[in-house]
């Protein structure tokens, strides 16, 4: 191909050079440790190289986006590349800056599956890309547009990868210049170095040409070795191709049926990280439709109830409290055993300590975890505690929710319905204004807190249908919206 060519590379590198030198717009590499990025990075790395020192002024920002639940050979993979890019660029007086963008904690994967019971995502309801990739990245980006005006992003993307990708860069470039608008965002345009590459240019570029900072490009091969996949690139719009099924792609993703990147790690002599796989797999079980009244809630977060077009089949909600608190228990014991036998220079961590602290306040303050099950899941399988937040209102306890539980059996009166007027009460508590307390009641009540068999009898009623099949649960129009978070409280401390 042409790309192999020592002409053809001359001239892209001096096209990075002349683009480089054309204005004051800093860059921003996205790398995600792949070959294609790896690829991107390189050429852009040994073409300003060639600069004198006082042109190679221009920052150029290398972010790699982790979504905290990247398989762990990758993410530590990538740490130590970084490590290796910021001490080269140090050494060579490079204007190049390393920058790893991560998920706020309120928006990780643990924090929106196990605190607010948001289910593995799947095809149709595909939740996490944006949280964990675009929105990160996209903040970096936005943040350097304020401080600069314009940027320029350098992406290894390719033509060849998909024909929608081909069309998608073709439709946002600009004419007479190398570089295209940014699909989405303002003040932000790409540059693909490497789009006319074929998949054995990309190999053949990184066999024949040694890494500028002192990375082994065979390392690159042996991780894709026994891999039929690709890389996961940095995702900075929704027409970024997925990485549902890649090596580089994070230990969770539930988008394909079988992950076939871990099994093929395994396979290959990985055998420690046998347990990901495992936890991985009970969550896409979570996905069978036979199976999703066994784990998830047939009300929404805002307690209301959905059906499906004109039929009775109800529109499955978030994971229940029950089962969110078995994900926790297990997560933990996966983290507690793959640490166990990591060959890795130290344990990875499956679930950070902040977002421990972020699913505990979820739990307690708008799903009625009274147990405050958090802290005793974590004393009872690590064996140690953190730093909890002590409560400065009313708790109440194990106790207090098992004396509910009968009192409300006795008379015939939903507990978790009592539970949300004590939770109303318990936030007033102490507060000199309490003029919402009214309100808040009131919308309490507006919940659905029947059971399921009653409703489907009542839906079934006013469709004019009969039937004692079992109630059919269906995920065909899941969307984010179904998963909105309850109404927030008003500031009554004001």
């Amino acid at each position: 191909m042409a790309a192999r060519e020592p002409g053809v590379l001359q001239a892209l590198h001096n096209d990075i050079r002349e683009i480089y030198l054309a204005d004051s717009r800093p860059w921003v590499v996205g790398y995600s440790g792949g070959k294609d990025s790896t690829t991107a990075l390189q050429l852009i790395w040994t073409a300003i190289a060639k600069l004198s020192a006082e042109q190679r002024v221009k920052p150029i920002y290398v972010i790699s986006s982790d979504t905290l639940v990247e398989t762990p050979v990758v993410s530590r993979y990538i740490d130590v590349t970084l490590e290796k890019i910021a001490a080269a660029a140090t050494e060579q007086n490079m204007p190049v800056v390393t920058h790893k963008v991560v998920p706020d904690v309120d928006k990780s994967f643990w924090v929106n599956m196990i605190g607010r019971g948001y289910p593995a995502p799947s095809r149709r309801f595909r939740w996490c890309t944006e949280r964990l990739k675009i929105e990160p990245a996209n903040d970096f980006i936005k943040s350097r547009v304020a401080e600069f005006g314009e940027v320029i992003m350098v992406l290894g993307v390719r033509s060849q990868e998909s024909a929608t990708r081909s069309q998608v860069m073709s439709l946002h470039r600009i004419e007479g210049s190398k570089l295209s608008r940014h699909s989405s965002l303002l003040n932000a345009f790409v540059y693909a170095p490497i789009a006319n590459f074929s998949t054995d240019d990309v190999w053949t570029y990184l066999l024949q040409n040694a890494s500028p900072w002192g990375s082994d490009n065979r390392d690159l091969v042996a991780m894709y070795r026994n891999a039929a996949s690709g890389e996961c690139p940095l995702v900075v719009d929704t027409t970024t191709p997925s990485c549902g099924n890649s090596r580089f792609g994070c230990w969770v993703c539930t988008v394909v049926e079988r992950d076939k990147a871990m099994e093929a790690m395994i396979d290959s002599g990985e055998e420690w990280l046998t347990p990901l796989l495992e936890f991985r797999d009970r969550l896409s079980e979570t996905q069978k439709p036979e199976l999703k009244t066994r784990y998830r809630d047939f009300r929404r977060r805002t307690g209301k109830v959905q059906f499906i077009g004109d039929t009775d089949r109800v529109m499955p909600g978030p994971y229940t409290m029950d089962f969110c608190r078995e994900l926790l228990r297990g997560l933990l014991e996966t983290q507690k055993e793959v640490a166990a036998d990591s060959p890795l220079g130290e344990a990875p961590i499956l679930i950070h300590e902040a977002e421990l602290h972020e699913i505990r306040r979820l739990w307690r303050t708008e799903r009625g975890d009274w147990p405050d099950s958090v802290p005793r899941i974590v004393r009872e399988v690590m064996g140690r505690d953190y730093d909890w937040v002590a409560e400065d209102t009313v708790a109440f306890t194990q106790d207090d929710n098992e004396l509910l539980d009968t009192i409300c059996a006795e008379n015939d009166v939903p507990t978790e319905l009592v539970v949300k007027l004590l939770d109303v009460e318990r936030a007033s508590h102490g507060l000199k204004r309490r003029h919402a307390v009214h309100t808040r009641i009131e919308d309490a009540f507006r919940l659905e807190w029947r059971d399921l068999e009653t409703l489907v009898a009542e839906r079934r009623e006013q469709l004019g249908v009969s039937g004692d099949d079992a109630v059919a649960i269906d995920d065909e129009e899941e969307s984010d919206d179904l998963f909105a978070a309850p109404p927030a409280r008003e500031d009554d401390a004001a």
